[in-house]
């Protein structure tokens, strides 16, 4: 195969829309070096999203601290200055949902102009299993499925990332078939309120090692027309754009032929053969 000429910035049309930032405590790379990557990968941009700030020292190990959200919003704008005429750079947030966390996500969500805001249900994380766990892991995936329609259901998020994420908490509890009807109930909800869902990349190297989510779940989301975003959720710089290709192709076989970006808070449906030939081949 011949080498892929690159392609100006004016004709590269998309975006990483999900990776991080040494600030959230489990990432490597600058913000440059990311968005450098970027670039090599045929992107147009790239959307920061780092892990929002909580009170009370929720999961405080795993991302920035309430005092360094300003240092957050200066550090983009500092990569975006430095990138200028190469790579389009722009503020984002991954913010956490669980009940009675809206109006802190709220009123931080109004303290910077973000332009892409994923919403995320990290069942993982210790606070959020003291509080729903009860040992039984199906019931546990039907309280997530059920906590990401609630997330979408607020209004404060563009996009729900990884959102089948809970599979890699016990794949061996994982049965497709068993949980399927409480996922529709959930996308049913979902679909109303005009929410995008994320096909995000780096499930491949998870526990259950497929994209989240799944092929089957990625059907149900297109029978109900609900867009969708992909996103590599890059916490090291090689990472950015990873596997978009074959997420591309996986959108094709579930029957999507276009694919979202968020600029400005405001969903843009590119082509997905046209996103695919812009982007440097795998």
């Amino acid at each position: 195969m011949g080498h892929q000429r690159r392609l100006t910035l004016t004709e590269r049309i998309f975006y990483e829309s999900h990776c991080h930032t040494p600030l959230c405590k489990h990432a490597i790379g600058t913000p440059v070096e990311y968005a450098e990557q970027a670039a090599s990968r045929g992107l147009k941009g790239i959307v920061f999203t780092c892990h929002c700030p909580l009170p009370d020292g929720h999961s405080a190990q795993w991302r920035m601290g309430v005092d360094q959200f300003g240092e957050y919003v200066d550090l983009i704008a500092d990569a975006r200055s430095r990138m200028d005429g190469r790579v389009d750079v722009r503020l984002g947030l991954e913010s956490d949902f669980f009940p009675g966390i809206e109006p802190w996500i709220e009123k931080l969500h109004r303290q910077a102009p973000l332009h892409h805001v994923l919403g995320s249900v990290h069942m993982q994380m210790s606070a959020y299993r003291q509080r729903y766990f009860n040992g039984d892991y199906f019931e546990y995936q039907k309280t997530y499925f059920n906590h990401l329609a609630e997330a979408a259901e607020t209004g404060l998020y563009d996009t729900l990332a990884h959102p089948d994420l809970v599979k890699n908490e016990s794949p061996a509890s994982w049965h497709f078939s068993r949980i399927q009807p409480f996922i529709e109930r959930a996308l049913d909800r979902i679909a109303s309120t005009g929410v995008a869902m994320e096909l995000n990349t780096s499930g491949l190297n998870k526990a259950l090692p497929e994209m989240n989510p799944g092929p089957g779940m990625l059907k149900l989301m297109q029978a109900r027309g609900i867009p969708v975003v992909i996103g590599a959720d890059a916490h090291s710089t090689d990472r950015v754009g990873d596997h978009f290709q074959d997420a591309l192709r996986l959108l094709e076989n579930a029957g999507y032929s276009e694919v979202s970006i968020f600029l400005g808070r405001q969903r843009q449906a590119l082509p997905i053969a046209a996103v695919k030939a812009s982007l440097v081949s795998e």
